[in-house]
């Protein structure tokens, strides 16, 4: 194993373990104040190659790629877009229209600087993306998200 990965599981770790014993601030303080596009970029790895499950805190930014339409699921309307992370790697923001306290969608437009906190999960290689980008928490999940859009932060 190298030191990269070992110090990227390191890292996961320590995420996991704040959601167990210590709420929101602990899993802020895990995935840190500023994004860290290569520690996303190392869970990512990570899933693809089997050795990580479980949902993660991350803290991503980068330019919008595209901005898909408003679309209304089980769980309420939720506008999506894609964020260019780096490395060849764009992936999929979700934000939760009924729970952001934002203006009509999109709020958020191609070539924009976003800057986002929230759920990293992992299905499979087609179905990944950022969820819990806003202010709420749930029973599976204890950490309060937010997208910030050239300065102006939703949540």
């Amino acid at each position: 194993m190298t030191i990269r990965r070992a110090i990227a599981r390191a890292l996961a770790l320590g995420a996991i373990l704040a959601f167990g014993g210590g709420g929101a601030a602990r899993a802020q303080q895990a995935i840190g104040p500023s994004c860290d596009n290569g520690h996303f970029l190392t869970v990512q790895q990570q899933f693809e190659d089997g050795a990580q499950r479980g949902d993660q805190p991350v803290h991503v930014c980068g330019r919008v790629v595209a901005v898909s339409r408003a679309r209304h699921t089980r769980s309420g309307w939720h506008g999506y877009f894609y964020l260019d992370v780096g490395s060849g790697v764009s992936i999929r923001i979700v934000s939760d229209l009924d729970r952001m306290n934002a203006p009509a969608w999109p709020w958020v437009a191609r070539g924009d600087m976003a800057d986002v906190v929230g759920r990293y999960y992992y299905d499979n290689p087609r179905s990944q993306g950022i969820d819990w980008t806003h202010h709420g928490t749930g029973r599976n999940w204890a950490m309060p998200g937010y997208v910030t859009v050239n300065g102006n932060r939703y949540q």
